[in-house]
């Protein structure tokens, strides 16, 4: 998987917000908002191929967390990059 071209993170009060930029997302109309973990994830694969293992050993390595809490909290975030268009495989 990769982050598709033109998707940015933006610290914005406080808060980290995935915008769109560029004509390339003219349909992307919301922002998608991201905890602390899910910002940390998005700033260590910008400009990477990565896996959902990946992202699991980054929560391993960054938090005090399970493999399994880490795994599923992965594959929850993953699913809404998919779902929301800003991740392709």
């Amino acid at each position: 998987m990769k982050i598709k071209d033109g998707f940015i993170l933006r610290s914005i009060c406080g808060e980290y917000i995935v915008v769109g930029e560029g004509l390339a997302q003219v349909n992307f109309n919301k922002m998608l908002s991201m905890n602390e973990s899910a910002a940390y994830l998005w700033k260590e694969i910008t400009g990477k191929e990565f896996t959902r293992e990946d992202l699991v050993q980054l929560l391993l390595d960054q938090y005090e967390v399970s493999k399994e809490q880490a795994a599923a909290d992965v594959d929850k975030l993953v699913d809404t990059w998919l779902t929301e268009g800003v991740v392709e495989q």
